[in-house]
């Protein structure tokens, strides 16, 4: 079995290979060790991967389009969802008081 630092030197390493192109090789931080280490979601981890290779990969404009999709989509799922939430464990009185 491979100790992590041999693997690290190893041809085998995933973060050594890139399957599909080489828009992130020249990249001083792989997008996906970024988004790792800073424990990002599905849609923050994508923000991150399009607005990395926008310049690179020959779809920037499609890229930077998929960047404002994924923001929007946190947007909605994450932010209106704790906007409804807080809205809903208000009590009666204030919800009256929050129209008038």
């Amino acid at each position: 079995m491979q100790t992590e630092q041999s693997l690290a030197h190893s041809s085998t390493d995933p973060l050594n290979k890139q399957v599909g192109g080489t828009h992130y090789k020249s990249c001083g931080i792989q997008p996906v060790e970024y988004i790792h280490a800073n424990d990002l979601n599905y849609f923050e981890g994508n923000i991150i991967k399009y607005i990395t290779r926008h310049r690179m990969k020959g779809e920037g404009k499609k890229d930077i389009e998929k960047v404002i999709h994924y923001a929007e989509l946190i947007l909605q799922l994450e932010y209106e969802r704790e906007t409804i939430k807080a809205f809903k464990d208000k009590d009666n009185s204030q919800l009256i008081h929050d129209f008038e």
